[in-house]
Parts: C-alpha cells; structure tokens; sequence
C-alpha cells in the first residue's frame, strides 16, 4: 500500500484547488461524482459488487505539517492524518487523505480515530448534524487525460475534517455513461 502513498500524494499535494464553477465541471459526465454533497463511500457501493477501504496510513500530524490552506479550514492544530484507498471489486477507485483535528476528536467524535477500514462517509453521514462544504476541485493530470480531485470540509456536531479525494483511473466517474444514480 505504501505505492498508493509514494505514487498518489504528491498529486494531491501539488492540486491547485478551484471553485467548481471555475473548473467548469457542472453539466459534464464527471461534474456529478465531484459534486456529490453526500457520502462518497455510499454511492460507489451501489457501482460495485464488493466496496471496501484499504487504510494505507494514520498518524498524528503536527501543525507545522499543515499548508496554510489547510490551516485555514481546519484551525492551526494538530491533526489526525488518515490515508485510505477505497476499492469497488478490489479495483482502486480513489485514493484519500483526511485530516481531523484534534479537537474534534473529542466527545461522540472521538470514534473517528479508531475507524480502521470502514469508510468515513459510513460515520459521518449517519449524523443527522453532517454537512460538507468548501468545496474544491483540481485536475491534476493533463487536459487530454485528467485526473480529477476534490477536497471539502466536513462538519459533524460543528467540528471539521478536511477530506481529498483523488480519484484513480478506474473509479466509475470515468466510465458512466448513464445519469445519476
């Protein structure tokens, strides 16, 4: 799993992260999948036989850690960084990094650190407090070939995560055809 990490992280860390109708998104066959303001994880599950979630890495993460950005949506604060791959049928589909600060790792959220490999979305869109917003998008291979990403701040009980998802040439949103489901 590390070459998920050695392979997929720099392109997250190089995205250069626009407002969605800067990227002209709305209307395209993938624009609904970056846009998607529920749970991820659910509607990959209803593309695949078998969904599931790798962990590739968690750990705490000092403030220093953080790009300004970031800071900037998640408070200037130690984090919890967690790494995953979700899979339809074994497939990677994408490859995502989430960073939960500390203090929202307390309460009824302290949960959040012990997820192991159930996806993210499973807990947080069950509360009926969840939302997303600030939402990003970034192409972060070449017009001809993109390779999309998106990044939003998560809300539960009014505590944020920061979610980045880069989706992998496999995922679905290359491949439907067919309106949202």
């Amino acid at each position: 799993m590390s070459q998920f990490k050695q392979l997929y992280k720099p392109l997250l860390a190089s995205a250069r992260w626009l407002a969605p109708a800067d990227a002209n998104i709305e209307g395209t066959e993938f624009g609904h999948w970056l846009l998607e303001p529920d749970s991820l994880s659910r509607r990959f599950e209803r593309h695949c036989e078998q969904f599931t979630v790798s962990l590739v890495e968690q750990a705490p993460i000092d403030r220093e850690q953080l790009t300004p950005d970031e800071r900037a949506l998640v408070g200037d604060t130690a984090c919890l960084v967690r790494k995953v791959v979700l899979k339809g049928d074994g497939v990677p589909w994408v490859f995502a990094r989430t960073l939960i600060p500390e203090s929202t790792l307390t309460g009824q959220e302290q949960d959040l650190a012990q997820l192991g490999e159930m996806p993210l979305g499973f807990r947080v869109f069950t509360d009926q407090s969840a939302r997303r917003d600030a939402l990003e998008v970034a192409n972060v291979g070449t017009e001809a070939e993109p390779i999309w990403a998106r990044r939003s701040r998560l809300w539960i009980n009014d505590k944020p995560l920061l979610v980045a998802e880069l989706f992998l040439q496999e995922a679905p949103i290359y491949k439907e055809t067919v309106p949202w489901k």
